[in-house]
């Protein structure tokens, strides 16, 4: 089966790479610009106009090689096609809710689509579909607590945590998504972790190991592709279809494979990058004054005279250190 793990992420990478010069000069053509934060670091305001939706590109290019790879290698298998199922169902559902907001976004020509509330609302409505599907697959409520060798059944009370942990994460990768490359290029590490568990697990004979390490592979070759196209400087963007999606497949992942308490390891970047709007806040409703210079965190650094690359390379930096230290400790639980 290795090879098909291969060709699911070879597959990705190729549709990426070819749907990348196909989609981006219609989406100019359909004037499918970005709008800028006003309140944002100035410099960004010469990226208004710049195309949006480009999340597109990964999710075909996803849905292509686990159509191609996935169900061709594990439909012999229900075991293995399942997890791998909800991996996608969760992946394009969040997808189809950024979709909602960019749509909104390009029509009315402002930063802000559906208001908080709904996005809220939504998140919460999909994380709960995953987890039922999750329990209709035989998921059970047991969890995997770090550097343990066993799994720990909480009962009914994983239900809200998870949810809850779960809706927060996938805010913390949409709110990574503000520099050039950065939530794509942090993905492929945060992906390459779970590829690397779900191996892990396929080894010591969970066979739904199989389909989630196939969907892993094929989210690191779309990311990676389409890293092309999203590095500095960006031709496009990926909007909140893009970096919706990418929450839920990482969701989706975590849940399938037990690690929802090492996926705030392994998204460490996301993880901070949420608490500093948090704090952000907090601190400015309380106190009336900022911690940072700008939340989240990327922009607190670019105020501070760190070029755009410099941030993304550090952060890329940081995500793969978390994911090989998940991965290390996950290895060392199973050893």
């Amino acid at each position: 089966m290795t090879y098909t793990l291969i060709l699911s992420t070879g597959i990705a990478l190729v549709v990426s790479l070819i749907l990348g010069p196909l989609l981006i000069p219609m989406l100019h053509k359909w004037k499918f610009g970005q709008n800028i934060r006003l309140d944002g670091p100035q410099h960004h305001l010469r990226k208004a106009g710049t195309p949006t939706v480009g999340g597109l590109i990964f999710i075909i290019a996803v849905v292509v090689a686990v159509g191609l790879c996935g169900f061709l290698a594990a439909g012999n298998t229900l075991t293995s096609v399942f997890p791998m199922s909800i991996c996608l169902v969760s992946f394009l559902s969040f997808g189809i809710l950024g979709g909602l907001d960019d749509v909104i976004k390009i029509a009315q020509k402002r930063n802000l689509g559906l208001t908080a509330k709904q996005k809220l609302v939504g998140q919460f409505v999909l994380v709960g579909l995953i987890l039922a599907l999750a329990a209709w697959a035989g998921r059970g409520t047991d969890i995997y607590v770090p550097f343990m060798q066993n799994t720990f059944d909480v009962g009914w009370i994983y239900y809200p945590v998870v949810a809850v942990v779960l809706v927060g994460m996938i805010n913390a990768v949409n709110l990574t998504d503000g520099l050039d490359g950065l939530a794509s290029g942090s993905v492929v590490f945060s992906a390459s972790a779970f590829y690397c568990i779900a191996l892990m697990l396929w080894v010591q004979g969970a066979e739904e190991g199989l389909g989630i390490a196939i969907f892993a592979a094929a989210l690191v070759g779309a990311c990676f592709g389409f890293l092309r196209f999203n590095a500095f400087p960006a031709q496009v963007f990926m909007g909140d279809c893009g970096s919706l999606a990418l929450g839920g497949a990482l969701a989706a992942m975590a849940v399938m494979t037990r690690t929802e308490l090492l996926f705030l390891l392994i998204g460490f970047v996301y993880l901070i990058e949420m608490f500093s709007v948090v704090l952000q806040v907090i601190s400015f409703k309380t106190r009336g004054k900022r911690i940072f210079r700008m939340s989240p965190l990327h922009h607190h650094f670019e105020l501070g005279g760190w070029s755009e690359q410099k941030v993304v390379v550090t952060f890329w930096a940081c995500s793969f250190v978390a994911a090989a230290v998940s991965v290390v400790i996950f290895f060392w639980g199973y050893v």
